[in-house]
């Protein structure tokens, strides 16, 4: 592994610049992905707080702060309350930050060797742990209280794997790992992401059409809150980074258990029970108290399926480019891989179940999310599976026979 990783990096050669210290590289990487999340934060509840002319700065700058640390699951007690749910846009942002972060360590510093790719992955987590870690310390205070620790796990966690992409991206060793994989594990992750990505698009378009269906509910949410320009901006950009959480949801629901958005509540195929709910335009999108309608019903069985079939395209084109360099694929090689791309996509999709969820406050708000996420993911993998089973047999055969 060393041999594969000791390379000289291109991007130092190239602009001549002297490499940094590892060390110093990561934790400079690790300053920045930090300062950018908090400021950023810290920056949209100054601008709330100037709109509600309620509180002082320093309580609004506090609140910028836990908001950056629910971002990374970092459990806060808020009162009486909990609240545990990380809304996914903030965490999106955050997790490109710490990407864009390993890049930069790794091309600052010219890292080649392993050693060094795994001291600018632990530094960098270590670095931003540390720095969740004092912000949780600076931001508790009153009714608002971070755990140290969980934050510190939280954020560095976080930290690891993300930046740990970046690192390898950045070295070459991501490409070097990828060309030492087995053929049937590099045709199945491709298409584990295609399955993946359909079936989050889904979501995501059951989400905006059911927004727009509801939308005059949505706009009359937002006038009875009376929140005033700067306000109904902030309660935008609330909307905007729950929305994720919102398309995780929809997928819940389309795999057949559904999810919750309080205790004692549903929404899934077999019903809505909802009840009284927060006043949040986001929320607007969820369908009435009653049975579901039939054409979601047709939905929660075509559209995993239809995922799979996308994730069976993928190996169907790979399969005719390994025939057309002389190694087919048989149809239990395809088989076998559409296999494996289900139970990676339905893992992948099982930890953005289980992360999307969380505590929302105090009373019937401490539990939204999704509680059959292992049936969910589970169902979702059998469907990713006998999906792309069928679509990649079925197009590699058509292909065949037009001697393609």
């Amino acid at each position: 592994m060393t041999d594969l990783l000791s390379r000289q990096r291109a991007s130092a050669r190239i602009s001549g610049a002297a490499p940094k210290p590892v060390m110093l590289a990561a934790l400079v990487g690790a300053g920045a992905a930090l300062l950018t999340g908090l400021l950023t934060c810290a920056a949209v509840a100054v601008t709330g707080w100037l709109a509600a002319t309620a509180g002082g700065a320093s309580s609004a700058v506090r609140a910028g702060a836990i908001t950056w640390l629910a971002a990374h699951k970092a459990s806060v007690q808020l009162g009486d309350g909990h609240f545990s749910l990380p809304p996914l846009g903030l965490t999106l942002c955050v997790v490109v930050c710490l990407y864009r972060a390993g890049r930069f360590a790794a091309r600052a510093s010219a890292a080649d060797l392993t050693r060094d790719l795994v001291k600018a992955s632990v530094v960098l987590a270590a670095g931003y742990g540390a720095g969740a870690a004092l912000t949780a310390v600076l931001a508790s205070g009153g009714d608002a209280r971070v755990p140290v620790l969980a934050a510190l796990a939280a954020a560095g966690s976080l930290a690891l794997l993300a930046g740990t992409a970046g690192v390898l991206v950045e070295s070459g060793a991501a490409k070097d790992i990828a060309d030492t994989m087995p053929n049937w594990l590099r045709d199945a992750v491709p298409a584990a992401i295609a399955a993946t990505a359909a079936a989050l698009a889904a979501g995501a378009v059951l989400v905006a059409v059911s927004l727009l269906v509801h939308f005059s509910r949505a706009t009359a949410l937002l006038e009875s809150l009376d929140a005033g320009v700067v306000g109904s901006a902030v309660l935008f950009a609330i909307c905007a980074v729950l929305l994720p959480n919102a398309v995780v949801m929809a997928v819940a629901f389309l795999a057949g258990p559904g999810f919750q958005v309080g205790t004692g509540t549903a929404v899934a195929p077999s019903g809505v029970e909802l009840g009284n709910l927060p006043a949040l335009p986001l929320l607007a999108a969820l369908p009435r108290d009653g049975a579901t309608p039939s054409y979601l019903l047709v939905l929660t069985a075509l559209v995993p399926l239809l995922a799979g079939a996308a994730g069976g395209l993928v190996l169907a084109r790979r399969a005719r480019r390994t025939r057309r360099r002389g190694t087919a694929v048989g149809w239990e090689g395809l088989v076998g891989r559409a296999t494996v791309a289900g139970l990676i996509a339905g893992s992948v999709l099982l930890v953005l179940m289980v992360f999307a969820g969380g505590a929302a406050g105090p009373g019937r708000m401490a539990d939204v999310g999704v509680p059959g996420a292992v049936t969910a993911a589970g169902t979702l993998a059998l469907a990713v599976t006998l999906g792309a089973a069928v679509a990649a047999v079925g197009l590699a055969r058509l292909n065949l026979r037009r001697g393609r």
